[in-house]
């Protein structure tokens, strides 16, 4: 697969009267305290559960060091002078770690996403949507025919949210960094 310069999305408006989401790169001046506090939110519902996901208790300098062995987007809303933003959502896009992977996301066919987090509070406003549409189109740029990610297997609740989408199971991994199996899904890309 050839990597190619990521592109920008174009402002998302999820509903008439709120305010636009914007789905962008991240940029140096992005402050990684707010995407790291975003990801406990958005992973507390695991934590709670007893579940030890890296993205729910990371700290800033490991958020930061993700962020830049991957693709790194963020959907952000801005606010009412447009001159803030404060970030909803954030995904990464194949990522470059020093553990193994799954032999799944090795395929030169497939392309892989992780740490996928939508702020609690505006969940179910479509913004995971397109953080998720944004990798779709990144994957199908580098010529992906699967887009793969992994999982918590305990979050039935977040496996039935892949599922609606089309991603299936294809295998399971135990990541060095949590207490549980997690669950390879992919979906195969039109």
């Amino acid at each position: 697969m050839s990597i190619q310069k990521p592109t920008q999305s174009q402002p998302m408006h999820n509903s008439p009267a709120a305010s636009p989401i914007i789905v962008r790169p991240i940029r140096p001046e992005d402050q990684v305290s707010a995407i790291t506090s975003l990801l406990h939110r958005a992973y507390a519902k695991q934590v709670a559960m007893g579940l030890q996901p890296l993205a729910g208790r990371q700290d800033d300098s490991i958020t930061r060091e993700r962020a830049a062995n991957s693709e790194c987007y963020l959907a952000l809303r801005q606010g009412p002078s447009y001159s803030a933003e404060r970030v909803v959502g954030v995904i990464l896009f194949e990522e470059h770690e020093k553990v193994t992977f799954p032999s799944f996301f090795l395929r030169p066919e497939v392309a892989h996403f992780a740490q996928f987090g939508v702020d609690p509070d505006v969940q179910g406003c479509g913004i995971g949507r397109l953080l998720l549409e944004q990798v779709e189109r990144r994957a199908r740029e580098n010529k992906a025919v699967e887009l793969a990610c992994s999982m918590a297997e305990p979050d039935t609740e977040l496996f039935d949210f892949y599922i609606k989408r089309g991603y299936r199971l294809v295998d399971h991994w135990q990541w060095p960094y949590t207490n549980y199996r997690s669950c390879i899904l992919s979906k195969p890309l039109s």
